[in-house]
């Protein structure tokens, strides 16, 4: 019998070999599930961060503007004498505190954070806050004339604006984490599917939030 026909061929696969072509099937599944739980707890605004940071400036500085009459929205939102004397209603009192808190705080710490679940409040903070500031235009505008108090002011006008771009981008910016996400656990999923029949009973059960 001739030497070569003593050796195997080093490319040849040898019956149980098969980890020599194919990764541990346990360890990749858990490499994509941490991608996959990563992409599902955090965000990438890119360039959107610019312009969110850039519109919440937007939204402060609409406060120091005229809100309802010579009232700003400081000293509604503090209930000063002046705000008193410009009989502010309910809406526009609203409309403030979702600003302040969805359009302001909660903006900016999605921001530093990163986190989804604060960019998602905030989305759905800002959308409300749309609506009651159409109502507290709407509310000044057919205001008691006996009761005193003039229209809205520019602040309010500013800051509904500022807002309404607010719930825009961060509506893009859940959308397109939710996009990832279904990517990434597509890719877990191709990555399972093309094991060897032997490597599938290694396979941990996937947990019920799906990693």
């Amino acid at each position: 019998m001739s030497e070569s026909g003593d050796r195997s061929d080093p490319d040849e696969v040898q019956p149980g070999d098969e980890s020599t072509v194919y990764p541990d099937p346990v360890h990749r599944r858990q490499e994509l599930a941490a991608a996959e739980k990563r992409v599902a707890g955090q965000i990438d605004p890119g360039m959107r961060a610019v312009v969110v940071a850039a519109v919440v400036v937007v939204v402060a500085v609409s406060f120091s503007l005229p809100h309802n009459g010579g009232a700003n929205g400081w000293q509604v939102l503090a209930g000063s004498t002046v705000a008193q004397a410009e009989t502010i209603t309910l809406p526009s009192r609203i409309f403030l505190v979702l600003a302040a808190v969805f359009g302001i705080v909660l903006s900016m710490l999605a921001l530093v954070t990163r986190r989804w679940v604060l960019a998602w409040f905030a989305s759905a903070g800002c959308t409300l806050a749309i609506v009651f500031g159409v109502l507290a235009v709407w509310s000044r505008q057919t205001l008691d004339p006996v009761a005193g108090g003039a229209g809205p002011g520019i602040g309010l006008f500013l800051g509904w604006g500022a807002m309404t771009v607010l719930a825009y981008h961060w509506i893009k910016v859940v959308w397109a984490r939710s996009s990832q996400m279904v990517e990434a656990e597509a890719a877990r999923r191709a990555a399972e599917s093309e094991l060897p029949e032997q490597y599938l009973h290694r396979l941990p059960p996937p947990r019920e939030d799906g990693t």
